[in-house]
């Protein structure tokens, strides 16, 4: 039986570059994918992907702008660090959740509601969670990515796909290709 996975495209599409998720999973959806795999554009409804990973899923990858400091259009891969349990920001009180505001859903904010709904109903999160994410030129109002982000979105589908379906190891063992951080 194949995992389930859910590719959660997130992000505003009224920012610029905070659209690339969205932009992503739209270009991802017209590939033919295995089995117990979705591919949903969640956009900002950061609340509506919390309660749909109640559902059950193996593996999360969450596609979004994610500003680390380098040139626009550079795609990362990262592996989401296991949460132990529930996260308290600065404006958490002792034992309370995160303060959540629906029009500011970050993939933290996410994740730590998971907890909490996951601790509520005895439902498991995913045991995987990864962020495909791409750095951003501009996050200002506007409707459209830059030229770099823009760029950058068919070899996002490429890293995806990979993740999906991994390349056979050549006679050595070794990946015949390998996710990476493009320029």
């Amino acid at each position: 039986m194949n995992p389930k996975v859910l590719i959660a495209g997130i992000g505003n599409v009224f920012l610029g570059d905070d659209g690339f998720g969205v932009e992503t999973v739209r270009a991802l959806s017209a590939h033919p994918l295995p089995h117990g795999v979705e591919v949903v554009d969640f956009g900002v409804r950061g609340v509506h992907l919390a309660y749909q990973l109640l559902d059950g899923y193996d593996t999360l990858v969450l596609v979004d702008a994610t500003a680390r400091g380098g040139a626009p259009g550079t795609l990362y891969l990262i592996e989401a660090e296991a949460r132990p349990g529930p996260v308290e920001g600065p404006d958490d009180g002792p034992g309370e959740g995160p303060v959540l505001d629906g029009h500011h859903m970050s993939p933290d904010t996410v994740l730590a509601l998971l907890d909490a709904l996951c601790a509520g109903t005895g439902a498991t999160p995913p045991r995987r969670t990864l962020v495909l994410g791409c750095e951003p030129a501009c996050v200002e109002e506007g409707i459209g990515l830059s030229a770099p982000v823009a760029a950058a979105v068919p070899e996002a589908v490429r890293m995806a796909l990979d993740l999906l379906d991994p390349p056979a190891p050549d006679e050595a063992g070794a990946p015949r290709r390998e996710l990476r951080s493009t320029p």
